[in-house]
């Protein structure tokens, strides 16, 4: 992704307040963005089964979504089989949204993904999300083995479009016969993810949702959500809101302290370092001195990729998010946290709902 000037909301450290302030207006429900990441000493068993645990927690404090992402071919997370996470997620949770954050959809045929995201849809009715995407979600040469079309944005639009129909109550892509069973009038709701003006500029056009990437592309976010507000239009085929809505992607660490927040917080520093260098490898612990196991020149060039981000006391965090989305206007917030003890990650999002106040949202 390409620099912009624009400028991204301020990156400074949050600060430490008495209490919470109240923000210019109603705090944007949180969700959850779901890797499934892999700590050092623990099976991929494991790491599902805590994505699962930390789903239902999430359905418990009154989070909004809980959406997974897509990777292959990497040691760290264990979600390449989204729509199984999925499935398993929304048979174990009862109130909250599943998602994808997202299928990258030039990795799947449209009929394939309507008939896997209709049938978790059908099994749990008005409670599923669709995000899509166009990147590869890994490495070039995996990439060659699960890409079955192009990623440009005429073959993305075509696609969502079919998509649309086959959610519709008509269960068809436009000009086509075929029926993606059981999705028909499922109506799941279609997200676009992207990291630059780019996808801003999709998502507008297409006159559907945008969630930003900002928990590790912050560079353009001020300027893609002016250029989604602007391009935004509801006369193409496959609108489906009225007006744009927008969320914001942020990586969160909440703990009893700012300084335990903080060191927890290597384990993501340590993560983000093996991504930079090529040297990617399961949850790390956390470290007193990140410096000891990531050099500096490492460290300020993945700074650049954490500058929205919210370290800290509950308290400390929702000061930060709050500021976040009066800075972008944005309608909701996804949080990224990884820990390397599973209840880490709990007790963080507990924090943050407790704070945020009633039931997250």
């Amino acid at each position: 992704m390409t620099d912009s000037s624009a400028p991204s909301p301020d990156p400074s450290a949050v600060s430490s307040p008495a209490s919470s302030p109240v923000p210019s207006s109603p705090r944007p429900p949180l969700s959850v963005l779901e890797l499934v990441g892999r700590s050092d000493g623990s099976s991929a068993a494991q790491a599902i089964e805590s994505a699962m645990r930390t789903a239902e927690e999430a359905d418990r404090l009154g989070y909004e979504r809980y959406w997974f992402a897509e990777h292959h071919n990497t040691v760290t997370f264990q979600s390449s089989a989204t729509t199984v996470l999925m499935a398993n997620a929304a048979a174990r949770t009862e109130r909250i949204r599943i998602g994808s954050g997202g299928v990258m959809l030039p990795n799947h045929a449209p009929l394939a993904v309507a008939e896997q995201i209709g049938t978790i849809a059908t099994m749990h009715p008005g409670r599923v999300d669709l995000g899509l995407g166009r990147a590869p979600g890994t490495d070039p040469v995996t990439a060659s083995l699960l890409r079955r079309g192009e990623a440009d944005p005429q073959s993305f639009a075509r696609e969502i479009l079919a998509l649309r129909g086959y959610f519709s109550e008509a269960n068809a892509a436009p000009g086509s016969r075929v029926h993606a069973v059981p999705a028909g009038g499922t109506d799941v709701p279609i997200w676009v993810l992207g990291s630059s003006v780019n996808g801003a500029s999709i998502a507008g056009q297409l006159g559907l949702p945008f969630s930003f990437a900002s928990h590790f592309a912050p560079q353009q976010l001020a300027e893609a959500v002016a250029i989604y507000r602007a391009s935004f239009s509801t006369e193409s085929p496959t609108a489906q809101i009225s007006e744009p809505r927008l969320m914001v992607g942020v990586n969160v660490m909440v703990a009893e302290t700012e300084e335990k927040a903080q060191r927890l917080f290597t384990t993501h520093q340590q993560m983000a370092a093996g991504i930079v260098t090529g040297q990617r490898q399961l949850l790390q612990p956390p470290v007193d001195d990140i410096t000891s196991v990531v050099p500096e020149r490492v460290l300020a060039q993945i700074a650049g990729m954490q500058t929205v981000t919210a370290i800290g006391t509950a308290e400390q965090v929702v000061e930060r998010l709050a500021g976040i989305a009066d800075a972008t206007g944005a309608d909701e917030i996804i949080t990224v946290t990884y820990t390397y003890d599973p209840d880490d990650r709990l007790t963080s999002l507990r924090l943050l709902a407790e704070a945020w106040g009633p039931g997250a949202a």
